[in-house]
């Protein structure tokens, strides 16, 4: 009777042994299937993320280049002026260069100007996307701010053209002295000297 309940108290651990290890193996076949899945489904992410991003920047209209509005001393044409050792200052040399410079400057800024009502003419379209469609009108805005800003510009050119005429060009407004050449090049519609307008722009910060 001892050998048989030892038998059967064998029989049953070597069961709970192999049950144990078929609830183990079937566990680390879950485990693994869950861990594939998991891998399987973030690559599918991150593929689906990829050509997302891939599409949105094909069907991403490209901004057009805006014109800068600093100054033409960059630009192709543009040749400084040479001072000669004992000229005057605004002599009628120099205001031809000026005014040279001046009508350059102002014909550019309108070449923008009608450059950018035909380029919003060719590219206006009414996307079916509107991620497409909130680019658009940002860029256009984009457009719109910067041709503003022009549009003011070219009334201060206007405004120095007609100061060339009456005399009063390259003099600061405040203190009457000369601006300068050089900082004329540099902004032909500046109308204050360079200590003037230092002490205007630490006044601007002072009361902001």
């Amino acid at each position: 009777m001892a050998a048989k309940k030892k038998t059967a108290a064998k029989k049953k651990t070597a069961a709970k042994k192999t049950t144990a290890k078929k609830t183990a193996s079937k566990k680390k076949a879950v485990a693994k299937k869950t861990a594939a899945k998991k891998t399987a489904s973030k690559k599918k992410t991150v593929a689906r993320k990829t050509t997302a991003k891939k599409t949105a920047s094909k069907k991403k209209p490209t901004a057009k280049k805006t014109s800068r509005t600093a100054g033409p001393d960059n630009d192709k044409g543009f040749t400084p002026y040479t001072i000669k050792k004992g000229e005057d200052y605004m002599n009628e040399t120099q205001i031809a260069h000026f005014r040279e410079l001046l009508g350059n400057w102002k014909r550019d800024l309108m070449q923008e100007v009608d450059r950018t009502v035909h380029h919003m003419q060719d590219e206006a379209a009414n996307f079916p996307d509107p991620n497409d469609r909130a680019t658009q009108e940002s860029e256009f805005t984009i457009e719109l701010r910067t041709r503003d800003r022009e549009r003011k510009l070219i009334k201060k050119i206007d405004e120095s053209l007609s100061h060339l005429d009456s005399g009063e060009y390259g003099y600061c407004e405040q203190c009457g002295l000369e601006i300068g050449v050089r900082r004329l090049e540099a902004r032909p519609t500046a109308n204050l000297c360079f200590d003037c307008k230092s002490l205007d722009e630490i006044r601007e910060r002072q009361r902001g």
